[in-house]
């Protein structure tokens, strides 16, 4: 009986003990389940995997007439190779022909993708208890296993990736293994000739809205980072995020660091005042927040809050060019910071 542990199972597939029987891919990732199955098959298919007779059916065709599933099994291939059957959508509708096929595959590889199976499905039973079956349960990645196969992938690529790449990038996508892949091979590809990777670029490819560029736009206003601004500006506009409640939360964003100015003026180091927050900034700000509380001091923060204040309003007044607004005063409070 091999029932594989779902921990176990990517070691399992970098050196399969089986070259045919039943492989059976389950768990509620559909994503996970997918991909198993494609690097089982591309390991299965040997140094040529052209050469393979790969085979693929869904599992509602072959349950309206399982036999086919026995008849390929046993057919002889016309151009050789490795012969490879996979099933997707598998279920136990075909638990009767698999059981004619476990003992003996003739060299058949049955690869099989199904959704999440209890201990007690006829199908997983099966595999399980079959001396040539190999169950892999495939389920959600923990933060710990999609944060590795993250820096694994840069690492692979030869990419130096910020610290707060990986924390974002892990922010930012769900569990799904398969959309994890997808984004990671979006950001290789982006940083294919710089071999580096910031947050920002994460939040520039792999966002889903403009919202997740407003902490870029508080912080790089408050750094005095034109060029970074003009980039979180450009992409939170661009998703439709409205520049009078960018100009609220600015304005909420200084009012905040005048008031952990006044406790760094009476003796507290910056990184425990922010410690002492709750709810604490997010760890990947802390560095950019500490800057600001060292630009700037009481009187500028004072002058800085006037000024937004006095462009909420204008907006207010003037909703057409709030843009412009917003776009003028981030740009002087910015100038202001380069300036302390």
């Amino acid at each position: 009986m091999t029932a594989l542990k779902a921990h176990e199972v990517a070691r399992y597939l970098a050196r399969p003990d089986l070259s045919e029987g039943i492989f059976l891919a389950y768990g509620p990732d559909g994503g996970l389940v997918r991909e198993t199955a494609q690097r089982l098959i591309r390991h299965l298919s040997g140094e040529d995997p052209a050469s393979a007779n790969v085979t693929i059916f869904d599992g509602p065709e072959l349950a309206s007439d399982p036999s086919q599933l026995v008849l390929e099994a046993r057919s002889v291939s016309l151009f050789g190779g490795k012969r490879i059957i996979r099933v997707r959508n598998a279920t136990k509708a075909l638990v009767m022909p698999l059981t004619e096929l476990r003992d003996d595959p003739g060299g058949t590889a049955i690869v099989l993708e199904a959704d999440n199976l209890t201990p007690r499905d006829a199908l997983r039973s099966l595999v399980e208890a079959s001396k040539l079956g190999r169950a892999l349960p495939c389920y959600p990645d923990s933060d710990e296993t999609l944060m590795a196969l993250m820096r694994e992938t840069f690492n692979q690529a030869g990419i130096r990736a910020d610290s707060d790449v990986v924390p974002t990038l892990r922010e930012i996508l769900g569990n799904d293994r398969e959309v994890t892949r997808r984004e990671l091979e979006k950001l290789t590809l982006y940083a294919a000739s710089s071999k580096a990777l910031t947050r920002e670029d994460v939040l520039l490819l792999c966002a889903d809205n403009g919202a997740l560029a407003i902490d870029a736009i508080l912080d790089a206003t408050g750094g005095g980072h034109a060029e970074k601004l003009e980039l979180a500006l450009n992409r939170a506009l661009a998703a439709n995020v409205n520049p009078q409640q960018l100009l609220a939360m600015l304005t909420n964003h200084f009012a905040n660091l005048r008031r952990w100015r006044t406790q760094v003026d009476t003796g507290k180091t910056a990184r425990a005042v922010l410690d002492g927050q709750r709810p604490k900034p997010h760890f990947s700000r802390i560095g950019a927040l500490e800057q600001q509380l060292r630009l700037w001091t009481d009187p500028a923060l004072s002058q800085a809050i006037e000024r937004l204040l006095q462009g909420v309003s204008d907006s207010r007044r003037k909703p057409a060019l709030a843009d412009a607004i917003l776009r003028r005063t981030t740009l002087a409070l910015c100038m202001m910071a380069a300036t302390h």
